[in-house]
């Protein structure tokens, strides 16, 4: 029982760790991109770098005793992460469009709304355990 705590504790552990990491790339490759082109697609180009640093992270560490193949893994996180992105996009473009928010408290308040959707879903579904 109480190895059983600990194995959570540290999933949710490297999950949030994980997630701050792919959360500060995602920020970082916005802040490059949004001089560029619009905060919607610079948004999208924070996601797609950003799913690379979270798939192996989460794998490697959050995960790391899934009970599916690499491969699975993969094609399932990524229907978790569009999932995920989707629930950001329309956050952050509500935020920006409707609300008139600025665009990195927006992409922070959509980031945050869409890593507990991710959670759930990678926990019980793309890293099944």
């Amino acid at each position: 029982m109480v190895r059983l705590k600990i194995s959570a504790w540290l999933a949710g552990f490297w999950f949030g760790s994980v997630g701050l990491v792919a959360a500060l790339v995602h920020l970082l490759v916005f802040e490059a991109l949004r001089h560029v082109f619009r905060p919607e697609l610079a948004n999208f180009g924070g996601f797609v770098v950003a799913f690379g640093v979270s798939f192996v992270g989460h794998r490697q560490l959050s995960f790391k005793d899934a009970q599916t193949s690499v491969q699975q893994s993969l094609v399932r996180f990524m229907v978790t992460a569009i999932a995920g992105f989707v629930t950001n996009e329309l956050c952050f473009m509500a935020l920006i469009h409707n609300l008139r928010w600025a665009d990195w408290p927006a992409l922070i308040a959509a980031l945050v709304l869409a890593a507990g959707q991710t959670f759930v879903l990678s926990r019980w579904w793309a890293f099944r355990r």
